[in-house]
């Protein structure tokens, strides 16, 4: 080991580390919101749900990425209260404490009000609204200062009911946000971000992505990068509170 390593990983074992916790960080836009962070020096926490395996290449990519970081796999049912309300305590007790909170994860399903059964709403609404409520609280009752970032989506403009449930779940995240940012300010900044035409679905490629792109007002795929730059935003701006950024190509204009 050089000397150069030496003395940062005697540097990093000393320092205060700031610890993330993302919900949904073993694919898509939760994975790409972790490698923001791993690249910047953060610890991460990677909330996974059924899929164990996913979360462990993750962290076991980081890990070799970034040697002098910590990186740790949590799986977590969020569509079950029990488990969604220890999530933030676990982290706290093995990675140190939750700095910043990205609630990411999330259910998209499609259903008209006509629908949408009651087990769908439900799941719905658990995963999206009732998890990052209960863990905007828990992590506000065992963090002195910090900042939680809610991933809302352009549809909350809308009221299209293709995917009702969904889009109702986020228009309440937003609410949530706004209503946290208020009860939890000084000490606590919350924001939303919402995403447009970002990540092709299971089964589909970029071009499904540029053809559903052309109807926005800036006819281009908005992807990962705004949101990035987002998220990079709201990390420098210290009295930046209760706002959310539109990363969607000016989709929410439609």
């Amino acid at each position: 080991m050089t000397l150069y390593r030496l003395l940062r990983k005697f540097s990093q074992k000393f320092k205060v580390r700031n610890v993330a916790l993302i919900t949904g960080a073993g694919r898509r836009i939760g994975k790409s919101l972790a490698q923001f962070l791993a690249e910047r020096g953060w610890d991460i926490a990677i909330h996974v749900n059924r899929l164990r395996q996913e979360g462990n290449e993750a962290v076991a990519g980081f890990r070799e990425q970034f040697p002098l970081q910590k990186f740790e796999s949590f799986q977590t049912d969020l569509s079950f209260i029990e488990q969604a309300e220890t999530l933030i305590h676990k982290v706290n007790g093995k990675m140190g404490k939750v700095s910043l909170l990205i609630n990411c994860a999330s259910v998209f399903l499609p259903g008209t009000i006509s629908g949408t059964s009651t087990g769908l709403f439900d799941l719905n609404f658990n995963v999206n609204l009732r998890a990052p409520f209960i863990l905007t609280r828990e992590f506000a009752q065992q963090t002195e200062t910090g900042l939680i970032v809610n991933m809302a989506d352009t549809r909350i403009t809308k009221n299209f009911s293709e995917h009702a449930a969904y889009t109702l779940s986020k228009k309440a995240l937003w609410e949530l946000t706004k209503m946290a940012a208020l009860e939890f300010a000084p000490r606590i900044r919350v924001n939303a971000i919402a995403p447009g035409i970002a990540i092709p679905p299971k089964g589909k490629n970029e071009n499904y992505l540029n053809k559903l792109a052309i109807n926005t007002p800036m006819r281009k795929v908005a992807g990962i990068k705004p949101i990035l730059s987002g998220l990079s935003y709201i990390l420098e701006n210290d009295s930046l509170t209760g706002q959310l950024f539109f990363c969607d190509s000016g989709e929410q204009l439609l």
